[in-house]
């Protein structure tokens, strides 16, 4: 069977400039504090691609390089759908990439 973290790492990879591409990367980290939100997705203290950048891709990259087991199951899409509800012919590249990165973690 064919490993997953390659997949995942090239996934991964193609958010990041899929967030970039899309003017959504910050050059500078939120508060600590804010990094800190124990709510789902830190919706409370991050934007969403505030939290794919500073929590998720951090997280999961990590994972990947330690070959450590993957969630089997993120549901990011269906979240990033609803926040960027209004305007999606900007974000369809991302919510597709998200998509993908679900359906691989699924798959196993």
């Amino acid at each position: 069977m064919k490993s997953i973290y390659p997949d995942i790492a090239t996934l991964l990879l193609e958010l990041e400039a899929e967030l970039r591409s899309l003017e959504l990367w910050e050059a500078e980290p939120p508060a600590p504090e804010a990094l800190a939100s124990t709510q789902p997705f830190c919706v409370d203290t991050l934007t969403l691609p505030q939290w794919l950048q500073f929590v998720f891709l951090p997280r999961m990259s990590q994972m990947v390089e330690l070959e450590h087991p993957l969630p089997q199951k993120c549901g990011i899409a269906p979240m990033a759908e609803e926040y960027f509800r209004g305007s999606p012919l900007l974000v369809v590249g991302l919510t597709r990439k998200l998509t993908e990165l679900d359906e691989r973690l699924e798959r196993g």
